[in-house]
This record gives C-alpha cells, sequence and structure tokens, in this order.
C-alpha cells in the first residue's frame, strides 16, 4: 500500500531576515533623510553647472568628488585628515572630562556655583574664535594651540548641560530612594547620574560643531597641516574643488560623530524610548 505524501510541516520559528531585506529596510525608513540629500546635491550640481558655470566661483559635486579622488591618491587629504583628527581628539577629550567635572562642582555645591559661574558665563560668551590668534601666539603653531582652541570651544556646553541634567533630577526619585536607605553615593550613581546622562550626551553632540569649527579656525591662523589649511591654501588660489573637498570631508565627519553619539545614547539609556 502506498504511503500519502507527507504534508510539510510549518515552523514557529522565527526566519532571519536576509542581507538585502535589511538593507531595504534601512533604507526606506530613512527615506526622506536621503531623498533630501539627493535632492539637495542634484540642485547643487545645477547651480554650479548652468547657473554659475565656472568651477572658479562654485564647485559642482562631481567635481569635488574628482578632488577628493586626487587628494587622496596623492596621500595629501590622508595627512590633513590625520592633523585635524587628532587636535579634535586630544582638544574634544580633554574639554569632555573637564567639563563633566565642572558641571557636577556646580551642581553638587553651592560654593562651587557661585564661583565658577561668572567664569563660565563670561568665557561662553566670549567670542574664543577671535581668541585664536592669542592662543597661537602663546602656544605656537603646532598642535597645542589648536588643541587649546577646540577645548576652550567644547568645555562650556558640556559643563552647562552636566550641571543642568544633575540639578533637574526629579526629587521624588531622590526621596523615594533615600527612604529605602541609599546612601549618598547610592543616590548618585543610580540616580542621579542616570538622569543626568541625556544632557550629558547633548553636551558631547553640541561639542562636535563646535569643535570642528575649532579646529578649522585655529589651522586657519597658521598651521602646517589640517583640513583648515587646506581650506585657507585652496581659497588663496581659487581651487574652489579642493575646497569644497575639505568642507565635504568636515561635514561627513561631523554626522558620522553625531550619528555614532545618537546610537550610543540609544544603547546606554533605553529607558529614554
Amino acid at each position: 500500500m502506498t504511503q500519502p505524501n507527507a504534508l510539510p510541516i510549518a515552523s514557529d520559528a522565527p526566519q532571519a531576515p536576509s542581507f538585502a531585506a535589511s538593507v531595504g529596510d534601512f533604507l526606506y525608513q530613512r527615506r526622506w533623510s536621503w531623498g533630501s540629500v539627493f535632492a539637495g546635491l542634484a540642485l547643487w550640481e545645477f547651480v554650479s553647472r548652468v547657473l554659475v558655470g565656472s568651477k572658479l566661483f562654485l564647485a559642482a559635486p562631481t567635481q569635488v568628488i574628482f578632488a577628493l579622488i586626487d587628494l587622496s591618491g596623492s596621500g595629501e587629504m590622508g595627512k590633513h585628515i590625520w592633523t585635524s583628527t587628532l587636535e579634535f581628539l586630544l582638544g574634544y577629550g580633554i574639554a569632555c572630562l573637564l567639563g563633566v567635572a565642572l558641571g557636577f562642582v556646580m551642581a553638587s555645591s553651592r560654593a562651587g556655583k557661585e564661583s565658577l559661574q561668572p567664569w563660565v558665563s563670561g568665557l561662553y560668551a566670549t567670542p574664543t574664535v577671535a581668541l585664536a590668534p592669542l592662543f597661537i601666539l602663546w602656544f605656537g603653531i603646532g598642535i597645542l594651540s589648536k588643541v587649546v582652541v577646540v577645548a576652550v570651544l567644547v568645555i562650556f556646553p558640556v559643563t552647562i548641560n552636566t550641571e543642568t541634567g544633575l540639578r533637574t533630577t526629579p526629587i521624588q526619585l531622590v526621596e523615594t530612594v533615600r527612604a529605602f536607605g541609599a546612601t549618598s553615593r547610592q543616590i548618585f550613581f543610580k540616580v542621579s547620574l542616570p538622569s543626568a546622562l541625556p544632557f550629558i550626551f547633548a553636551g558631547f553632540r553640541l561639542g562636535i560643531g563646535r569643535g570642528l569649527i575649532g579646529v578649522v579656525v585655529a589651522e586657519l591662523f597658521g598651521a602646517r597641516a589640517g583640513l583648515g589649511q587646506l581650506i585657507s591654501q585652496s581659497a588663496e588660489t581659487f581651487n574652489m574643488p579642493n575646497l569644497f573637498a575639505g568642507v565635504t570631508v568636515l561635514a561627513v565627519a561631523g554626522i558620522a560623530m553625531t550619528g555614532g553619539f545618537t546610537w550610543l545614547e540609544q544603547k546606554l539609556l533605553p529607558w529614554r524610548d
């Protein structure tokens, strides 16, 4: 006797999405972002090619891409990127560490708040960019002067956001954990610091743009290498493709670092969602 064909058994195990499906879902979720980018590039290409018509005044995106390829092939772009990256990372790292420490002092002590507030408010309102030539005069045209400019520009947003985050911790949460016998150390690490982390990350993100501005401005006034030096040299020779190539690298770096901090914040602070 012949046996009937066995019916296929449906599996309840979830199937992992393919790589193509994952990429397609990623692109679909961000379709408006990609659409705006492509539309802006197309408009930029049209204006440069048709309305302006000369790369001495405005370089088209395609010309910028070729400039990036040429500069990368010659090794010049790598040299400038490495110099600016080192200056940014050193100044940004120092500013973040000092900014968080100063914000903690201002939030936890009345004397610290009253002592540091005039300096923070005054120096934050001071056009630090205008002081870049002075820093270069004091510390030379080497890396130290650029690190100082970046640190001075970044430290105040981090300090202000850290203090604000620590001071806006809900008092109900503090009183609740204190009622259960929590120590001051436990209150800080379990309540105050997690509550302030969104503000601290906001300060870090604000510092990225200010730090990149500090690197470029400091290099414009005097540098042996760096993206700011590339931009300044290209502007003097009316080499718009190279100029926009340096600006493009800075813009992409800012977008990438801001996106990285946003991703890190989502991973470290899942309760925000």
